[in-house]
């Protein structure tokens, strides 16, 4: 049996086991990805602390459909209870694998699922959704959002920074196609033919008229755009 074959059994066996303890979790999708070349993006993180930490794992927990339907032209409660509550429950499942990795013998961050720390420019500690997409957990939609093939832009996230040696994942080749939802539902006019044209100011003015208007406090959310995507759907006619 060769080195190399050995080492790629041990990668394997380490992915299988934190995915287990995920999908037990009822996470939805977990996907893993190498980060060296997006550590330059992680701007709200320090390099020296993370700069050995070459694999970045994504979790994703889908939003109830039921709970999108009380979603008309605006948030509502309990769309914003339900919100809170994916967050939470996405920080609790990695906070448990950080600690399964820490146990094994290696080094794990657990990134909050929605922390931000910088309001002005509204980022986060990184982006997960750029983990997401090079791990293969969908691409990105045309509402700015990792769109995954079978929940479309229905999911939240949550990324983990290890040093464990990990099986990487393949990213997914595709862009949205004929669907345009989301741009025709957006209620700041915020959305266009490519993510590229995402307009975040235009967001942000309305997710802080949503959140005076109906008490939402510092919760900045719409959910208009996911509840509408029909991604899914086209990704099976594509794969037809």
């Amino acid at each position: 049996m060769s080195y190399n074959f050995i080492i790629m059994g041990i990668f394997e066996q380490n992915y299988r086991i934190l995915k287990k303890i995920a999908y037990d979790e009822v996470i939805f999708d977990f996907k893993v990805t190498e980060i060296e070349d997006l550590i330059p993006h992680f701007e709200n993180l320090s390099y020296e602390n993370i700069k050995d930490l070459k694999h970045g794992i994504s979790i994703a927990v889908r939003v109830l459909d039921e709970v999108l339907n009380t979603i008309e032209d605006h948030p509502t409660r309990l769309y914003l209870h339900h919100y809170k509550n994916l967050n939470y429950y996405l920080d609790r499942v990695a906070l448990k694998l950080s600690f399964k990795i820490e146990e094994m013998g290696f080094r794990a961050l657990p990134i909050p699922a929605s922390q931000i720390v910088d309001w002005k420019t509204q980022k986060a500690h990184l982006s997960h959704k750029m983990i997401a997409k090079k791990a293969g957990m969908g691409w990105i939609g045309r509402n700015n959002l990792i769109v995954h093939p079978e929940k479309g832009a229905k999911i939240r996230l949550a990324t983990i920074l290890t040093d464990m040696p990990l099986k990487i994942d393949t990213p997914i080749d595709r862009i949205c196609t004929v669907c345009r939802k989301c741009v025709e539902i957006c209620p700041a006019d915020a959305l266009g033919e490519t993510p590229e044209d995402y307009n975040m100011e235009r967001c942000l003015e309305k997710l802080r008229e949503f959140a005076k208007k109906y008490g939402f406090g510092s919760q900045h959310i719409c959910g208009l755009c996911v509840k509408v995507c029909n991604a899914e759907k086209e990704f099976r006619e594509w794969q037809k």
